[in-house]
Parts: structure tokens; C-alpha cells; sequence
């Protein structure tokens, strides 16, 4: 079982900035496609963001675009999701998870999840 954990999630103003972290543990990410989602109350998941293995192609919910911005260090075995310019409705559980399908950033085809990740944007 691939084991993933995301963090760097919590409580920001609007217009604020968070960066997240998703980081495996027990196998090495080199080989995944990873994407984030998010899922707001009471709303489906979501997809956010994905990145290609070697990081040379990403994608972005059109939410996003130019907000958001995904990186990968295969070093250090992680992932980040950097959030700028936060508004209200990015409100929600941000998770991350792997994929061996490639180019494709819809979540039935992740297969690994973590926990996810409280991010709370309100004034």
C-alpha cells in the first residue's frame, strides 16, 4: 500500500499564500503522475493540479490558472502545491495521490490517496 501525506494545510485571509506538501513514504515517487485535489462541503472532489513524472508537464483546473503552481523534488520525495492569491471558494480537504495513467489529471484513474489536508481560506 503506497502511503502518502499531505501537509502544510490551515487557516488563511483571502488573498493569502500556502504551500503544501505531499510526501511518500516506504516507495519512491519518481515513477507517478501526482495530482492534487480538493473537495469542499457539502461538493465532489475535484482536480486541481497535476505534474508528469519528470516534472516537465503540468496541469491546472482553470480555478487556478496562474495562482497555483505544482512542483515536484524527486530528492526529496515530494510534491508541493504553492496557493497564491487565495480566495474563499479554495476552501476545502486538499489531497494528493499517484497515477501510472499519463496526461490525464481526473481522479478515477489515482489510485493511492492521502488523508488530506485542512486549507481554510476566511477573513
Amino acid at each position: 500500500q503506497l502511503q502518502l501525506v499531505e501537509s502544510g494545510g490551515g487557516l488563511v485571509q483571502p488573498g493569502g499564500s500556502l504551500r503544501l506538501s505531499c510526501a511518500a513514504s516506504a516507495f519512491t515517487l519518481d515513477y507517478y503522475t501526482i495530482g492534487w485535489f480538493r473537495q469542499a462541503p457539502g461538493k465532489e472532489r475535484e482536480g486541481v493540479s497535476c505534474i508528469s513524472i519528470r516534472g516537465s508537464s503540468t496541469m491546472y483546473a482553470d480555478s487556478v490558472k496562474g495562482r497555483f503552481t505544482i512542483s515536484r523534488d524527486n530528492a526529496k520525495n515530494t510534491v508541493y502545491l504553492q496557493m497564491n492569491s487565495l480566495k474563499p471558494e479554495d476552501t476545502g480537504v486538499y489531497y494528493c495521490a499517484t497515477s501510472q495513467v499519463l496526461g490525464l489529471c481526473v481522479s478515477r484513474f489515482f489510485t493511492s490517496w492521502g488523508p488530506g489536508t485542512q486549507v481554510t481560506v476566511s477573513s
